[in-house]
């Protein structure tokens, strides 16, 4: 998955290289998505595909005709996420209009967290600090790995994101990886990209990342 993130990477920066005409990102690093942004079609997939060309996440077909939400459920290494989302009361929110840009932790992102963390937070009482969590991983509108290759490229290596949360989460490098940071220090990193949407698109990541507080 990771190698075929590069891919994509690399093509993306190349495109970007030979047409310096992008709008979908702001020339500073505090990156802006307008929500009308086309999602980017061509180049070599981020993402695994079958043999008719959908693309696959965890084994199960992501329809690009579906949203955040239906998707989501589809994939087997989601069930953590999606379990979040539905306790934190989000789910009307990530299956609306959008466009959304989701970094989705895999299961196993979700299981490298202190023991217990999980049961705690979908615990009713902390419905609130759960949905602070999740909308931490939402960037509004529509941000391809162009966008975020471009975003890096224009902040001098650091792409900076605002989420829906509020806070920022940055984007770097790392030898061939993509990592982003949170603000409370955590790390993840994109092992798939440009996962199509009918509401935006997601971006699949190995960790999930805290905001401050």
């Amino acid at each position: 998955m990771k190698t075929a993130f590069l891919s994509s990477f690399v093509a993306a920066s190349a495109l970007i290289l030979g047409a310096c005409g992008s709008e979908n990102v702001t020339t500073e690093s505090d990156v802006t998505v307008p929500a009308d942004a086309p999602m980017a079609t061509d180049g070599p997939a981020a993402n695994g595909m079958n043999a008719t060309g959908t693309v696959m996440v965890g084994g199960a077909e992501m329809l690009p005709t579906r949203n955040i939400v239906e998707n989501a459920s589809e994939s087997p290494i989601h069930s953590t996420l999606v379990a979040a989302v539905k306790a934190a009361g989000l789910v009307d929110t990530l299956a609306g209009t959008g466009p959304f840009t989701v970094f989705a932790p895999v299961n196993t992102a979700f299981e490298k967290l202190p023991a217990g963390t999980v049961d705690t937070l979908l615990k009713p009482e902390n419905k609130a600090k759960l949905s602070g969590i999740l909308t931490y991983h939402v960037v509004s509108g529509r941000m391809t790995a162009a966008d975020l290759a471009k975003a890096i490229t224009d902040g001098n290596g650091t792409a900076t994101l605002t989420t829906v949360q509020g806070e920022k989460l940055t984007a770097k490098m790392d030898g061939t990886n993509v990592v982003l940071t949170g603000e409370g220090g955590s790390t993840a990193i994109v092992t798939q990209a440009d996962v199509p949407q009918s509401n935006g698109v997601i971006h699949v990541i190995d960790g999930v990342l805290m905001p401050k507080a």
